[in-house]
C-alpha cells in the first residue's frame, strides 16, 4: 500500500511539473507586449511586437536589419540603402518630405523616425504609433539598439548588437599605430565647411582609435568653420570624401596646411563616406577603413 501511494506522489510530482513546465514554455513562446521609450521621453505600447514598420532614417533600417527583423520593413526613407534588400522597398520621401499618404497606405504598425521628422505630429494625429529614435553619439547608438530589440520582441539581441560593435571598435584600435595615437583630425562632412567635432559619433570614433578632432564640442556635433579656423589650427590629418580633396586645396591659405603638403590624408569613397557619417551598425566598418589610411599613411612616412 505504502509502495502505490508513493508511486502516485511520484507521479502527481511529475505531473505538475510537467504542468509548470508546459506553462513556462507558453509564456516564453506567447507574443511578448513590448513597451519602449523613445528620445522624447514618450512611452509607446504595443499588443505584441509590431511585424509592419517602416523607417525614415538610414541608420534605423541598418539597426532594424541588424537585428535580423528585415523581413518587418515594408517601406523606408529615400536614402536607405543597405543592406541590398531594403533598395527595393517603397520610399517615403526623407525628414522633411515625408508623404503622409503613401505612409498611412502601408498600413504601418509603427513608424520609427529621426526625432527632428517634421511627420511625426501628423502621424500621431492620424493614429499611427511612431517611435522617434535619432543616434548622434555612440551613447544614442546603444540606447536605440536596445529601445529597437525591445520593440521587436527580441530585447537580448540590443545588447548583443552593440557587443558586435564594441568589439569590432576595439580590434581597429589595435591596428592603430602608436606613432598615431594623439594625432589631431579634421574630418570634413561637406563642404560649407562642416565638420565633426570632438561631439559627434564621428569624433567619438576618432578618440576611441586614439585620434583627436580638432574641432571642439562646444561648437556642435558638425558645426560650420571659419576656413581660416583649420589653416589655424594645422591638424595632422585631413579626413574626407576624395573628389573634396582636391578642391579643398584651392581655399585660402589652405594648400600650407602640413597635412596637405605631407600627404597626410584620407579620402574616402563615395560608399565609405556613406557609412562614415551614418550613425549606425557599420561604423565599426568605417573604423576599419579609417585605421586602414592611418596605418598607411604612418607606414609611409613614419614621425
Amino acid at each position: 500500500m505504502r509502495a502505490h501511494r508513493s508511486q502516485w506522489i511520484s507521479a502527481g510530482v511529475a505531473l505538475m511539473a510537467l504542468a509548470w513546465m508546459s506553462a513556462h514554455t507558453l509564456a516564453m513562446s506567447a507574443p511578448q507586449s513590448p513597451s519602449v521609450t523613445d528620445d522624447r521621453g514618450q512611452v509607446i505600447h504595443f499588443d505584441k511586437p509590431p511585424q509592419r514598420i517602416i523607417t525614415l532614417l538610414p541608420s534605423l533600417s541598418e539597426m532594424i536589419c541588424e537585428l535580423d527583423a528585415c523581413d518587418r520593413l515594408v517601406a523606408t526613407d529615400r536614402y536607405a540603402n543597405w543592406p541590398v534588400r531594403v533598395r527595393t522597398l517603397p520610399k517615403v520621401g526623407g525628414i522633411d518630405d515625408t508623404p503622409i499618404e503613401a505612409v498611412i497606405a502601408l498600413r504601418p504598425d509603427v513608424v520609427v523616425a529621426a526625432s527632428s521628422s517634421r511627420a511625426i505630429h501628423r502621424l500621431e494625429e492620424l493614429g499611427i504609433r511612431v517611435v522617434a529614435l535619432e543616434p548622434k553619439t555612440f551613447g544614442d547608438i546603444h540606447r536605440a539598439f536596445i529601445t529597437l530589440a525591445t520593440l521587436l520582441g527580441t530585447p537580448d539581441q540590443g545588447a548583443i548588437a552593440w557587443h558586435r560593435l564594441e568589439t569590432r571598435m576595439q580590434a581597429a584600435a589595435l591596428r592603430i599605430p602608436a606613432s598615431a595615437h594623439g594625432k589631431t583630425v579634421y574630418f570634413e562632412v561637406s563642404d560649407a565647411p562642416h565638420a565633426a567635432s570632438t561631439a559627434s559619433f564621428v569624433g567619438e570614433m576618432l578618440a576611441r582609435l586614439g585620434l583627436v578632432s580638432v574641432v571642439p564640442g562646444q561648437l556642435g556635433p558638425f558645426p560650420q568653420l571659419n576656413p581660416e579656423f583649420v589653416v589655424r589650427v594645422q591638424p595632422d590629418l585631413i579626413m574626407a570624401p576624395k573628389e573634396s580633396l582636391v578642391s579643398m586645396q584651392a581655399r585660402p591659405g589652405w594648400s600650407q596646411l602640413m597635412a596637405f603638403q605631407h600627404a597626410m590624408t584620407c579620402g574616402f569613397t563615395t560608399e565609405q563616406f556613406n557609412i562614415l557619417v551614418r550613425a549606425g551598425p557599420r561604423l565599426a566598418e568605417a573604423a576599419d577603413d579609417i585605421a586602414q589610411c592611418v596605418t598607411t599613411l604612418y607606414a609611409r612616412n613614419p614621425p
